[in-house]
């Protein structure tokens, strides 16, 4: 099952953008309650902010049906993956498209993270639509996936973006991957 990773491309001063799961609960705060979705994507946030990558990270909350609802917003999100990485600058996008958020896409700097907010404040998200798929796309250069939570649904942050940019798995998947694979291609018998 071997899949290009991002330890096969150069990601050295690209903008990536990097599909995550981060689907996380909430506290009635809005504080994050259980980190460990966070935590998990870390080898490969660590690996792009050391290869000086421009990471703009994507990511779902609850079901908030294509509509804005502040209950689903990713700002929680942000909030903690900032104090889980001190020292690197993480930046909040007020959408996951847009003029606004192409803006601070395009103005970030090596080894800077932009949180884009809930891809699914957007219709086109779960119906995997081409126009908005192509939109997120042009935030960045590359593709990467390592949300293993979410890449069997077709959706425009899983499927849709790797028609528009060069595509390949993060750590996370990697690591999966290599599971099953074992598991398939030799499976321990009793």
């Amino acid at each position: 099952m071997a899949k290009k990773t991002i330890e096969d491309i150069d990601v050295r001063g690209k903008r990536v953008l990097l599909r995550v799961d981060y689907n996380v609960p909430l506290t009635e705060n809005r504080e994050v309650a259980d980190d460990k979705r966070i935590t998990a994507s870390f080898p490969t946030v660590q690996y792009l902010i050391d290869n000086d990558a421009k990471l703009i990270i994507c990511s779902h909350l609850g079901r908030p049906d294509g509509e804005v609802k502040e209950e689903f917003s990713l700002a929680p999100v942000a909030r903690r993956l900032a104090e889980l990485l001190p020292g690197v600058k993480v930046a909040m996008a007020p959408d996951c498209i847009g003029p606004e958020t192409q803006a601070m896409a395009a103005a970030l700097g090596e080894g800077e993270i932009l949180l884009l907010e809930n891809l699914r404040f957007h219709k086109g998200e779960e119906k995997n639509d081409p126009a908005f798929a192509k939109e997120l796309a042009s935030l960045a250069d590359v593709y990467v996936s390592d949300a293993f939570g979410t890449v069997h649904r077709a959706h425009a942050s899983t499927v849709g973006v790797a028609q528009y940019l060069p595509a390949v798995a993060g750590f996370l998947i990697g690591k999966e991957l290599g599971i099953m694979g074992k598991a398939l291609e030799t499976p321990e018998r009793p």
